[in-house]
């Protein structure tokens, strides 16, 4: 028992990085634009197939993740250049109509594309097979999705609180009047914090292809708790969607041990909770 409720402890954490790398980018969006991102768990399934195509024209694995990132990314730009931006001084709700478009867009080009069948890979040769800790084995590839997931993380948060062009993405989603007024272009902010969002998005679909697949609508099933950790990690709090995605993905992988059936149900009652007795979150503020 001891040795699977660990084995089921490492396998959270693993998805849990990996929930809080797509959640990272989500609330870095939802800081800079005031708006949830309705289309973000497209950008999860775009990134998962273009990992897949590439897998597939025989480049390495690490290239096909690097373009996950970069081509959702781009098509961030697009989405925000050609709807959002127009949309800044309309009531917030067109613009949640529009992301909520784009995101049935983008998923029925999927389907037109890809068809209806889920698509599957097998990790790298090199990642194949398991750990052998002594008392229970852990997948190499699930062990590195987690370090990859963390090392990324750790990345965009020494952009964000080290550099330059981090300090001014703090000073847009704190304090946007103010950053302008210092000669700040805000409005170019959104577009890189929209590609970075996006791209992480398409990071993690692709990150996550060997290990859940690809298909038209797995980008529904991840926005929906992609919303759930940015709801307890705090709306808005980058580093709120960090925990929170940690405790999602322990919650919904320890509780297989003793209620399998209710394993995803448990994450939604944690939401609810969350809501009840910190509306805010765990790390946001009223």
């Amino acid at each position: 028992m001891f040795s699977l409720f660990i084995a089921l402890l490492i396998n959270g954490i693993a998805i849990g990085l990996l929930y809080a790398l797509m959640a990272f980018g989500l609330s870095i969006i939802k800081g800079l634009l005031n708006i949830p991102n309705f289309a973000h768990g497209a950008f999860f399934a775009i990134g998962a197939y273009i990992c897949y195509g590439a897998l597939n024209a025989g480049l390495p694995f690490f290239v096909a993740l690097l373009l996950s990132f970069a081509v959702p990314a781009l098509v961030g730009v697009a989405v925000e250049r050609l709807g959002l931006s127009r949309l800044m001084r309309e009531s917030y709700l067109y613009q949640l109509l529009f992301l909520f478009a784009v995101a049935l867009v983008l998923e029925q080009l999927l389907l037109i594309i890809f068809g209806t069948v889920g698509l599957s890979v097998n990790p790298p040769e090199s990642l194949a097979g398991a750990f052998n800790l002594g008392f229970t084995y852990v997948p190499k590839y699930l062990v590195l999705n987690g370090v990859v997931a963390a090392l990324t993380i750790v990345a965009v948060w020494l952009l964000i609180e080290r550099t330059r062009l981090g300090a001014r993405i703090r000073a847009g989603i704190d304090k946007p009047d103010m950053a302008r007024c210092l000669g700040v272009n805000v409005n170019r902010l959104l577009v890189l914090g929209f590609a970075l969002g996006t791209g992480l998005a398409g990071f993690a679909g692709g990150l996550a292809l060997p290990l859940l697949g690809a298909s038209p609508t797995i980008g529904s099933d991840m926005l929906a708790i992609a919303f759930v950790v940015l709801v307890i990690g705090g709306l808005g709090s980058i580093y709120g969607a960090i925990l929170a995605g940690l405790l999602v993905g322990i919650i919904q992988s320890v509780a297989t041990l003793w209620v399998p059936a209710a394993s995803t149900v448990l994450i939604y009652v944690a939401m609810v909770l969350t809501l009840i007795v910190r509306p805010q979150g765990l790390l946001g503020e009223r």
